[in-house]
């Protein structure tokens, strides 16, 4: 695919099968989730209704060519109330559409997004290695803060997954750290 400007707009109901292509793709052929089976569409609608088209939980897809290439989503990171001022982000890009430009372009509409919403905290899990990943929420403020060893078994080996934390919000809140 040439390197073409995708267009970042939010996911409707149409682009599930798209998503769940890109997705499905990823689980038979990488480490990058430990998802082992291939979603179904009825799994990927339900999944669906977990985004709104406002509020701290959104789905956003790049477009080129008229054709879904990517996606990024800001998610609940836990079911607890606390944590509902945290999301956890995802990105998954068509393998052929990586390193053209649409992951930052999905990443930047999102961050913008969250930026008027009340959330303090974005978290990344990564599985590794993944330099392109690790280099893309880099780019975008994120800090690694954990590695987590052998965290799933994949492919016949363990994988490491490191966690990555994004601030945002502007407001440095109080932390509960003592000397």
């Amino acid at each position: 695919m040439a390197n073409t400007k995708a267009e970042v707009r939010p996911a409707t109901e149409s682009d599930l099968s798209a998503i769940n292509d890109i997705y499905n793709q990823y689980i038979a052929e990488a480490h990058y989730t430990f998802d082992l089976e291939p979603w179904t569409m009825d799994a990927r609608r339900e999944w669906f209704t977990h985004y709104g088209a406002t509020g701290r939980h959104r789905l956003l897809v790049a477009v080129a060519e008229r054709r879904v290439i990517g996606y990024a989503s800001s998610s609940r990171y836990r079911p607890k109330a606390a944590y509902d001022v945290t999301v956890e982000t995802s990105i998954y890009l068509d393998p052929e559409s990586v390193g053209r430009g649409a992951g930052s372009r999905l990443y930047q509409e999102l961050f913008k997004i969250l930026e008027a919403e009340d959330v303090h905290r974005a978290n990344a899990g990564i599985t590794l290695p993944n330099p392109a990943s690790v280099a893309l929420h880099e780019r975008f403020g994120f800090k690694r803060i954990a590695l987590f060893t052998e965290q799933g078994r994949k492919f016949g080996r363990y994988w490491d997954v490191a966690w990555f934390e994004k601030p945002l919000g502007g407001e440095s809140g109080e932390s509960n750290l003592t000397a």
